[in-house]
């Protein structure tokens, strides 16, 4: 079982596959996972790995993060963006609203050109303070791994059961295409369940939900560190390609490969 877990608040920068140079933040635990959904294929492992942890004060994080930003300019290291993930949702730390304001009050002080990313799996959308941060931000970037509930339910995993793809449409909807979707490809089993996000019937429902939210581009991805469980699988870029093809063709809207 994976648990590649980031031990700092603030981590990097590293170079992502789909933004850059990115300087991450972790809202979470730095030793535990916190988060809304179970992903069976998440870097982190499964939420009932880890016991205990606190999320960081709202004070560490600025202070962490201001100083790292001190440090970058006088290397003459440049961010190409400031990106929340880390061990989890960032969402759910109690004071992202107030956090994304003050990073974008330091980002506009030191890297004026960096972008501010959120990659979030969108479960707190219906929480006014997250979905008007999140509107504040020049990329969030959103998931939707499937148009299928059951297939959410089996890969995703989400740990509310009021959970539903229709709900988070709707919301991802009201961002009028301010926001990026993020879809991961992939298939296995687990525990006797199969799933596979693949196939014609997934595609086409896929694309569909794409039209109606209507983002302004889409990032699709594969697998690309261990997972949290064994029986999930890595799909080719072939087939990544194949689906970008059909979505430009099909909507008109950019879309990105992470193979």
């Amino acid at each position: 079982m994976a648990t590649i877990l980031f031990d700092e608040i603030v981590f990097g920068p590293i170079k992502s596959r789909r933004l850059g140079v990115s300087l991450g933040i972790n809202l979470l635990p730095v030793n535990g996972k916190v988060c809304s959904f179970d992903c069976l294929y998440c870097e982190c492992g499964l939420n009932g790995a880890f016991k205990g942890g606190r999320l960081p004060k709202t004070t560490e994080v600025l202070e962490a993060l201001e100083t790292k930003l001190i440090s970058m300019q006088k290397e003459n290291i440049v961010p190409d963006v400031i990106t929340f993930a880390g061990n989890g949702e960032p969402t759910l730390h109690p004071d992202f609203a107030m956090i994304i304001d003050k990073t974008i009050e330091l980002r506009n002080r030191f890297f004026p050109n960096a972008k501010v990313s959120v990659l979030s799996n969108a479960t707190g959308l219906d929480k006014s303070s997250i979905f008007n941060a999140l509107l504040k931000v020049d990329n969030a970037i959103l998931k939707l791994d499937s148009a299928i509930d059951e297939t959410v339910r089996i890969l995703d995993r989400p740990t509310s059961e009021a959970y539903t793809v229709r709900k988070q449409v709707d919301l991802m909807k009201a961002f009028k295409g301010k926001l990026i979707i993020q879809t991961l490809f992939t298939r296995g089993e687990y525990m006797g369940q199969s799933f596979d996000n693949t196939t014609e019937e997934e595609v086409s429902a896929w694309i569909e939900l794409i039209q109606e939210i209507g983002p302004e581009s889409v990032m699709i991805y594969a697998i690309d560190r261990e997972t949290a469980v064994q029986g999930v699988y890595k799909v080719t870029v072939k087939e990544l390609r194949d689906i970008a093809k059909r979505l430009k063709a099909e909507t008109g809207i950019h879309v990105s490969v992470s193979g």
